[in-house]
């Protein structure tokens, strides 16, 4: 057991990083919405219809997600911003590209949505491709330029609003992707794939600088007494190759639905005339 250093255990084991810290202001919507869902689930598993609609893997990819969420937001590990930029990048990685899809595939089917009213009219101008990708783009690009970053850690900001942006940023550009809404987000696979591959650069481009630079970019990062004897550069680094492999599932993704998509345009152009 490594000595603390300024009241700081610089080699905290999994089980210290997992210990409960409440942050209310995550805390209460994540229970809000796991027991709506819950709540909602157990109404439709009363019916033949529900039940199908709303199979038992559809919640348990939920619950995964949610759970996920709270040991995210809610653990020592969040306390830690200033000590670990690894550690801080591995839980923001799985605020937007591991718990956003659970969430998202955890939706029923046929969800009844009127795209020119109402709540699916809120949701058809939410999901539109162009402003999630602009929303999330911003999130990546300001909270990860040195300025943008800077103001953020110093402002003790980036341990709750800056996770909250990336899994609310994060949450539209799944549901882009995923559709889990085909009521009120009438897109392609086409463009879908597309969207998937643009929305992807921002990260990439991000990750990219971090491994390649030859110095600590974040002025908060400098001198920091890191955890696990690691070098503010060292940090740096895996923390760009923990934002790359996080985006390399939904690249992958992109990748598929692009060639579902020139498969079916092929189909299409090999079929006879009428």
């Amino acid at each position: 057991m490594s000595a603390p250093s300024g009241g700081i255990d610089l080699n905290p084991t999994l089980a210290d990083l997992l210990t409960l810290h409440v942050q209310p202001a995550l805390l209460l919507p994540t229970l809000v919405v796991g027991a709506w869902y819950g709540w909602r689930f157990m109404q439709a598993q009363r019916t033949p219809q529900g039940r199908t609609r709303w199979p038992l893997w559809r919640a348990a990819l939920f619950a995964l997600g949610w759970v996920l969420l709270l040991l995210t937001t809610q653990s020592r590990a969040a306390t830690l911003t200033q000590s670990s930029m690894a550690l801080y990048m591995t839980r923001l990685m799985l605020l937007a590209e591991v718990v956003p899809p659970l969430l998202v595939l955890g939706i029923p089917r046929g969800v009844a949505l009127d795209p020119r009213r109402g709540v699916g009219r809120v949701l058809n101008v939410l999901l539109d491709p162009w402003l999630a990708l602009a929303v999330w783009t911003a999130v990546i690009i300001f909270w990860n330029v040195p300025a943008g970053f800077n103001a953020s850690v110093v402002a003790n900001t980036a341990a709750a609003l800056l996770p909250g942006l990336y899994l609310l940023s994060s949450l539209l550009v799944w549901s882009v992707i995923l559709r889990p809404l085909p009521a009120v987000q009438p897109a392609t696979i086409g463009s879908r794939g597309w969207f998937g591959l643009l929305a992807a650069l921002p990260m990439m481009a991000v990750a990219s600088v971090w491994l390649y630079s030859p110095r600590v970019l974040y002025q908060p990062f400098v001198n920091a007494l890191c955890l696990w004897n690691l070098t503010p550069l060292q940090n740096q680094q895996i923390s760009g190759w923990i934002m790359m492999l996080a985006g390399l599932p939904a690249l992958a993704l992109a990748f598929i639905q692009l060639f579902q998509w020139l498969v079916s345009l092929t189909e299409q152009q090999d079929l006879p005339p009428a």
